[in-house]
């Protein structure tokens, strides 16, 4: 298929500055922080940012996959509401998972009794424990193909999946589904990827790459300390006493949006809608570790939008800029303005800018100006 958008991206660099927060927490509950040129920073997780960008997009109302290893349960509703009973619905429902979600192996003791995996918490569900963590990403046209094909077969799941060696249900299943790229109509697997172990077939490549967000300024974490009153106790003094961590900061993300790759996955249908639902939700993401304590509510500061052909291009901000009067802010804006400006010098025709935007100066040009103007790259070039 001819790709009119190859190798071409759309590039996000922004600046956003958070006040007392704990945006993303680390297995102790402390905000989580990279050495970063020999100095500590903040960091967010690009897991973190990209789930909640998803959440997001289905606020918008984009038509979006279920990323789960419930994936009887999804299957067994599609074939009821095509007809089956309960019983041969959960059947073809169990027989699908099955090929794609393992039950996690029984351990024995030296005495030789069984016993539960050690993962398993106090009332969690033998059904649920033994359960492994593998998550199937599907959508909701792959779904429904799926209970078409158990229609077709009166809902009797061995005359679907016919095979007995897992390896070769799960090339059954993935020859069932067919064409990713006709069958994927979810946009977050397009853009956030899927990978199936064992159907490489059923792979989508991410359109969208995130990194670690990270202060561009040193961090250190500091201690709220915090008591909590008995409303209906006579003696004084505190019911509950604790602490928590908490930092502030000016972070810089950086997004790349692979349009060669998006047209490839969703057959160049709906790009720039795509592209407008992307750059919405990144906008209105933000992470929702501890928001009902410390409140974390902060849009983009400053962003610089590149739209460029080739290798992509992430500022490293390995020497932490130091404050300013008015804080981290203007030098870090300087500081991206100044490191891009010298690449796209030294990259000389490998750059290859198609367009720049920069959004957070100019009150005249807001967020629905910057998606319109991108939306129009993507029209442009998939008429070409």
């Amino acid at each position: 298929m001819y790709n009119p958008l190859r190798n071409t991206r759309i590039e996000f660099h922004i600046l956003q500055s958070f006040p007392v927060t704990c945006l993303n927490r680390d297995d102790v509950g402390a905000p989580k922080t990279a050495m970063v040129g020999g100095s500590t920073r903040a960091r967010v997780s690009s897991q973190c940012w990209k789930r909640q960008v998803r959440l997001e997009m289905h606020e918008l109302g984009v038509r979006h996959g279920s990323r789960t290893k419930h994936i009887s349960r999804l299957i067994a509703d599609a074939c009821m509401a095509k007809g089956a009973t309960p019983e041969r619905a959960k059947a073809c429902g169990d027989k699908f998972e099955q090929v794609f979600i393992k039950k996690k192996e029984e351990k024995k003791s030296k005495k030789g009794k069984e016993y539960q995996d050690a993962e398993m918490v106090e009332g969690e569900t033998d059904a649920a424990a033994e359960k492994s963590d593998t998550l199937l990403f599907l959508s909701p046209k792959e779904v429904n193909i799926v209970a078409e094909a158990f229609l077709a077969k009166g809902f009797e799941p061995e005359l679907v999946i016919t095979q007995k060696d897992a390896k070769k249900q799960a090339k059954e299943v993935a020859g069932l589904i067919g064409d990713i790229n006709v069958a994927v109509d979810a946009l977050d697997i397009a853009l956030f990827g899927r990978m199936v172990a064992q159907a490489s077939e059923l792979n989508v490549e991410a359109a969208s790459s995130f990194a670690h967000a990270i202060s561009t300024h040193k961090v250190s974490n500091e201690v709220e300390f915090f008591t909590a009153l008995d409303d209906l106790q006579d003696d004084p003094g505190a019911a509950h006493m604790g602490s928590l961590e908490f930092n502030s900061a000016t972070y810089y993300r950086y997004i790349s949006l692979d349009l060669g790759q998006l047209y490839q996955t969703l057959a160049g249908q709906n790009l720039p809608e795509s592209v407008a639902v992307f750059t919405k939700a990144l906008f209105i993401a933000v992470p929702a570790a501890r928001q009902t304590t410390l409140s974390g509510a902060s849009p983009w500061e400053f962003a610089k939008i590149l739209v460029r052909n080739g290798q992509r291009l992430q500022a490293p901000f390995e020497t932490a800029v130091k404050a300013e009067e008015g804080g981290f802010l203007r030098p870090s804006i300087s500081h991206l303005q100044t490191y891009l400006s010298k690449k796209e010098k030294l990259c000389g025709s490998l750059f290859g800018k198609i367009a720049e935007y920069n959004f957070g100066e100019d009150e005249n040009f807001s967020i629905d100006d910057l998606v319109t103007a991108l939306q129009k790259h993507a029209k442009i070039s998939a008429h070409a």
